[in-house]
């Protein structure tokens, strides 16, 4: 949506395209606040933060396809098939935005041996069945993952009147945001097992038990520190996987986030395609998808009113303890709004950009916190063959 209104607002005809019956994606199940603090400075709800830009819309009159589906991309002839209840079409663009977002994790990735059982469930497809369909997925639960979306849906169940055992994470810190730690873990009583993961599942039919272990530095399970969950629910916020597949054979994609490699302008490896959201990185805010978003859309409507042609653009390059980043490449058409995430915690650093365009000290970083900062594009010099972002030891 953001993409939609970034683009009209330049004066082209926009068509929005969208699988469910109503705009707003997953935010239409998110029914807790927390949305909107950066883009409309103000708290929301998902499904108030989704209505906010659909009047939006409505106020720019942008066309919205929903119920419906694009089935193939002919990007070389700028050509979308889109398959819907009412028939199948062939639409011709002059520039195409793909915010396609991010899939979950499923349980068959993990190859965590034991039964196959039912009372296995993905964060969000639990959030679906209890906000939108008022059903609880058990009466007992283990979470694996603290990514937010695990986090909330621990307090989420527990409020249903579910009781959530514990949350498991591999890691020895949090995936998920601090404050979704405290407000959602702490305030409720519910145990975080960090450095754990879930070893084995057993249950005839349903769910009975979950066993986890302690790993090592390697994620290895440590002999005698099992322990065993009875519970008839397991619910799994392990990850997002950008959803790339429409275009994986035509554009560059990320060999280590799996997403696409766009410049700062939303533009991918062909000068007519743009993508933005968790279908490039996957972000710990909507407001930072809903501005790249309309950053793409309004750079994809440039491109189609011929108004601005593709620049030369300026490699970056992740550098030290560098484990995201975005954008890949810098087009001088926009300022240079750089996300990053460190690979693990540290502290007292210093994010450094080179050649000497940006420097900003940190007391401490963590991987579940992004770092996002601006550049003005009057600050970078053209001449630039590259840029690099690093995480250094402050010495100051």
């Amino acid at each position: 949506m953001a993409a939609a209104l970034g683009a009209a607002e330049q004066g082209v005809e926009v068509l929005l395209v969208e699988r469910e019956d109503r705009n707003g994606g997953v935010l239409n199940q998110c029914i807790h606040n927390g949305f909107g603090l950066h883009y409309f400075r103000e708290e929301l709800t998902g499904p108030e933060y989704a209505e906010r830009f659909m009047k939006l819309i409505e106020s720019r009159n942008i066309r919205t396809f929903t119920g419906a589906h694009v089935w193939k991309l002919a990007p070389f002839e700028n050509t979308a098939f889109i398959v819907s209840e009412s028939g199948i079409y062939d639409v011709y663009f002059d520039a195409l935005v793909v915010t396609t977002g991010a899939r979950e994790r499923p349980f068959g990735a993990l190859m965590i041996p034991g039964d196959r059982p039912a009372g296995i469930f993905t964060a969000g497809l639990a959030q679906r069945f209890v906000n939108i369909e008022n059903h609880l997925p058990g009466k007992r639960a283990l979470i694996l993952g603290s990514g937010d979306i695990g986090l909330i849906m621990a307090r989420r169940l527990t409020l249903e009147g579910m009781e959530v055992v514990g949350v498991v994470e591999r890691l020895p810190y949090p995936g998920g945001l601090e404050r979704n730690v405290q407000q959602c873990l702490v305030d409720f009583d519910i145990p975080l097992y960090l450095s754990h993961t879930v070893t084995g599942v057993e249950g005839k039919g349903r769910l009975e038990r979950v066993y986890i272990s302690e790993v090592d530095d390697e994620f290895k399970p440590v002999k005698g520190t099992e322990k065993v969950f009875e519970v008839d629910t397991l619910i799994l916020s392990v990850g997002l996987i950008p959803q790339t597949e429409i275009l994986k054979n035509f554009v560059e994609i990320d060999p280590k986030t799996f997403g696409f490699i766009t410049s700062n302008t939303g533009r991918t490896s062909l000068d007519s395609v743009f993508a933005a959201g968790n279908d490039v990185i996957i972000y710990d805010l909507v407001d930072y998808v809903s501005t790249e978003g309309y950053t793409a859309g309004k750079h994809a409507a440039l491109h189609a009113l011929r108004k601005v042609t593709p620049s030369r653009r300026i490699p970056i390059i992740p550098g030290e303890n560098i484990g995201v980043l975005f954008p890949r490449f810098y087009e001088e058409q926009e300022d240079l709004r750089i996300y990053v995430r460190v690979r693990k915690p540290l502290e007292n650093v210093r994010v450094v950009v080179e050649p000497g365009i940006y420097s900003r000290k940190f007391d401490r970083v963590a991987p579940n916190e992004m770092i996002t900062f601006t550049i003005p594009s009057e600050k970078i010099p053209p001449s630039l063959n590259r840029i690099l972002v690093e995480v250094e030891k402050d010495e100051g």
